[in-house]
């Protein structure tokens, strides 16, 4: 009896010890805004939007409450890739460059965000970035 508890406590422990985790890349946001700062979406300027990565795949994308986008399962990779960015007012392209990070847990981290075109800034406002379209 006493070698059957024993033998049930170390497979308990080795399972116990060994928990997966995962950590995701934070969030990607975009607020579209004019120059006056109007949000582009809220007032009905920007219809139509989409992402396409650099293999033609779409990315998912989700309305936000404050009528801003979220990049759905982004970042989650070593390097950097290329995204197209598609609206019915402006088009851009911007790279996403992300890296493993071990610390307790698995997962991914984005390092920086580039973004190319012309007619447009973005400033990065804690927690989402503010693409002002001019």
């Amino acid at each position: 009896m006493k070698k059957i508890f024993i033998f049930f406590a170390i497979i308990f422990l080795f399972t116990a010890c060994g928990e997966d985790c995962y950590n995701p890349p934070q969030p990607i946001v975009f607020e579209f805004v004019n120059a006056a700062g109007e949000n582009l979406i809220a007032n009905g300027t920007l219809t139509t939007y989409s992402i396409l990565d650099e293999n033609n795949v779409a990315i998912q994308l989700t309305k936000t409450s404050e009528n801003r986008i979220l990049l759905e399962n982004v970042g989650a990779y070593n390097g950097t890739k290329n995204y197209n960015f598609y609206s019915n007012i402006k088009l851009f392209d911007f790279s996403i460059e992300s890296s493993e990070f071990n610390s307790g847990c698995e997962g991914y981290q984005i390092k920086k965000l580039t973004f190319t075109g012309v007619g447009f800034d973005v400033k990065d406002e804690n927690g989402y970035y503010k693409i002002i379209f001019q």
